[in-house]
């Protein structure tokens, strides 16, 4: 058995275009003050109609993957509740474009935002059992959100998409798969029943999180002897359906061990919790990848964080299940984090007005049952001539009766 296991590089892909949230309150007629001062975001990543959770996939696989992994990688595992199908998994296209050699498992976990963190721990015990020693498992987490012009929620929407090299050299993250709480419960907080809808309940799925944040952390309680919630963890991670969440889950666990007021709670999430939010405030919600690319805030934006520190995180996905674990800061975090720039590629996004946004979301919608259609690289100016040719990213170029068509730009 593996005694040492976690995350040994992440990367993320945040997608090509950015809609500003202080923009699109305005044009709805709404507070431009709620979603950047209240719900804590301040844009959104969108797609073009030419990129599709298979092509955020692979296309944040691409910036990961050396030769190396291609030999080595013996898993692939994509957690998603956005697969364009409901029978062929995400993960086949990433064994194809990313050139993986073919001797390797590959599949999809579903279960909402939970779906990431099914995958990383299925990777995780594989990798400890030793069953393939020095074999390693690639674990992509990618989803975008539906449409939903003009509703409350419009705001916490987003896409994005990570990459992990899960194996027994731990850079980033280390794993302790022995004290995990977990907790789970049939509810319907937030669903996708059809390829275009995605329906629920808002409050809901508030109180549905929250209870299960704390039915997780009492069952860690009694793996791990009871830790101190404050001095066990010197960071604390949370799912992130929107940043102001995390304050609500933070002073939810914080004020079981603690008394404390309004403003002392307030202080300690920004010095524990906030610094995670870095990169999901400009991204939206992103679902599956919305932990992971708090633990690259979190890393990118602490210089009191260092390797071995022992942090905790929280995964939520709705319907539901939800996992509190307690890893360890690898070795390499800070320089493996810092040298994927997230924030470059973050900044080379391209704004987008409303009018568009709206009229991408619509069209998308329609598409989304369509046996037979092709795409118009130019439908955005020159953006494919800037942000895609030559650049070797993955494009949808249309579906051929039912069959998804796809190739390098």
């Amino acid at each position: 058995m593996s005694t040492s296991v976690g995350i040994e590089r992440i990367v993320a892909y945040p997608c090509t275009l950015a809609l500003d949230m202080a923009t699109l309150a305005r044009a709805r007629q709404h507070d431009p003050d709620h979603p950047v001062k209240e719900l804590l975001v301040d844009a959104r990543s969108v797609n073009p109609l030419w990129e599709d959770p298979v092509t955020m996939a692979v296309n944040a696989a691409m910036l990961l993957l050396t030769d190396e992994d291609r030999r080595e990688i013996e898993m692939i595992i994509v957690g998603t509740e956005s697969s364009p199908d409901f029978g062929k998994p995400i993960s086949t296209y990433v064994q194809r474009w990313c050139e993986i050699q073919p001797n390797c498992r590959n599949y999809e976990t579903k279960h909402a935002c939970y779906g990431g963190t099914a995958a990383l721990m299925t990777a995780a015990h594989w990798i400890a059992s030793g069953v393939r020693p020095g074999k390693k498992a690639l674990v992509i987490t990618c989803d975008q959100s539906r449409a939903h012009p003009g509703k409350p929620w419009e705001y916490v929407l987003g896409a994005g998409a990570t990459a992990m090299i899960v194996s027994d050299q731990p850079d980033v993250l280390e794993l302790d798969l022995t004290r995990h709480g977990y907790w789970t419960t049939e509810v319907a907080d937030t669903f996708r029943p059809t390829p275009a809808v995605e329906e629920g309940n808002v409050q809901f799925s508030l109180y549905a999180y929250l209870d299960a944040l704390e039915g997780a952390y009492a069952h860690f309680q009694s793996q791990a002897g009871d830790p101190d919630f404050d001095s066990s963890f010197v960071k604390h991670l949370y799912h992130v359906p929107f940043g102001g969440m995390t304050f609500q889950a933070h002073r939810t666990l914080l004020r079981r061990s603690q008394k404390m007021g309004a403003r002392a709670v307030r202080e300690h999430f920004d010095r524990k919790s906030r610094p995670a939010l870095r990169y999901t405030t400009q991204l939206g919600g992103t679902y599956t990848s919305a932990l992971y690319l708090a633990l690259m805030g979190l890393l990118d934006g602490c210089d009191d964080l260092a390797a071995g520190d022992r942090i905790s995180m929280f995964s939520y996905g709705s319907g539901s299940c939800a996992e509190f674990f307690a890893p360890r800061i690898g070795p390499r975090a800070k320089e493996i984090v810092a040298a994927a720039d997230l924030q470059t590629l973050i900044d080379q996004r391209e704004w987008i007005s409303v009018d568009e946004y709206d009229r991408l979301e619509h069209t998308r919608g329609a598409l989304k049952s369509e046996s037979n259609f092709s795409l118009d690289f130019t439908e955005l100016g020159d953006v494919y001539e800037r942000l895609y040719a030559g650049r070797g990213r993955l494009v949808l170029r249309g579906v051929s009766t039912w069959r998804r068509e796809y190739e390098l730009s």
